[in-house]
């Protein structure tokens, strides 16, 4: 599972429910939700 930094927790979480989605300019992401709070999570993981 991906991990990706929660703005309301301010801390590293394992994104859970991730989905891996390609952005509009060709680059990777992984979007979640954190487990504790609930928040939405984004990550970008590069064109690879």
């Amino acid at each position: 599972m991906p991990e990706g930094r929660c703005m309301k927790c301010k801390k590293q979480v394992e994104i859970k429910d991730s989905e891996e989605v390609v952005m509009k300019n060709g680059m990777k992401a992984a979007k979640g939700v954190c487990p504790n709070c609930g928040t939405k999570v984004f990550r970008i993981l590069g064109k690879a």
